[in-house]
């Protein structure tokens, strides 16, 4: 009964830094875990980032550790994606996910554009 959206994603230059937001516009009273994936044209969707349910573990894709930070709101179905120093190889569609654990993310945003220039 999760209905996530995303917002955030936009254009910006190599270098520079972007957040990402996925809030739950349902009416869940269940806290899940959530996650971030992105998927770029012409290549398969790529896990990001996850965080528990209750926020006290954090999974990153080596690709974007030190650059990128997970976080959510305290009891809510909402994360964000803190993205610095941005690389254009970052392009992609980014897509927000929850679920009873990391592992079983089933519910998914619409996903936004990130476009990262040089």
């Amino acid at each position: 009964q999760v209905q996530l959206v995303e917002s955030g994603g936009g254009l910006v230059q190599a270098g520079g830094s972007l957040r990402l937001s996925c809030a739950d516009s349902g009416r869940t009273p269940t806290t899940y875990a959530m996650g971030w994936f992105r998927q770029a044209p012409g290549k398969g969707r790529e896990f990001v980032a996850t965080i528990s349910s209750r926020g006290a573990i954090t999974r990153y894709a080596d690709s974007v550790k030190g650059r990128f930070t997970i976080s959510r709101e305290n009891g809510k179905n909402t994360v964000y994606l803190q993205m610095n120093s941005l690389k254009v190889e970052d392009t992609a569609v980014y897509y927000c996910a929850a679920g009873m654990s990391t592992q079983t993310l089933h519910s998914w945003g619409q996903g936004t554009q990130v476009t990262v220039s040089s």
